[in-house]
């Protein structure tokens, strides 16, 4: 069942780079985003690696950094599936999980999320999570 809205951004891709081309490929991807954490206004600095399966479909996991206004961190690290779309656009869905020793960010160790995120044909991001209760 999804709870709470706990992270909202939009951003841009800043890098990609090819990891693997054989026998599948491997593709690593950063991006930096801007939105809310826990309501807080929130900045995120994340690498992803995704690979494509035999099916066509994507996997991947990435870990990330998030910093909100008020100076205070996380990180996070996830795991999702994904699809291609038109224009080279990608679709990902799955769970992220977050760490920190933040007491205004605390919530966020005993809290799994899932979540959508979605890169255009001209690499702006956009990503939504909810808690997974």
């Amino acid at each position: 069942m999804l709870g709470e809205l706990i992270s909202e951004s939009h951003g841009k891709r800043t890098a990609r780079r090819v990891l693997s081309a054989s026998p599948g490929f491997k593709v690593e991807v950063s991006f930096e985003a801007d939105g809310k954490l826990l309501g807080m206004g929130a900045h995120t600095i994340a690498t992803y690696w995704s690979e494509g399966r035999p099916d066509g479909s994507l996997y991947g996991e990435g870990q990330a950094v998030v910093i909100t206004q008020d100076g205070e961190t996380a990180t996070w690290k996830g795991q999702g599936v994904g699809k291609f779309l038109d224009g080279g656009a990608v679709s990902y869905r799955g769970a992220v999980y977050y760490s920190t020793a933040s007491p205004k960010l605390a919530r966020l160790n005993t809290v799994a999320t899932v979540f959508e995120f979605e890169v255009d044909a001209n690499g702006n991001t956009r990503e939504k999570s909810w808690e997974w209760k």
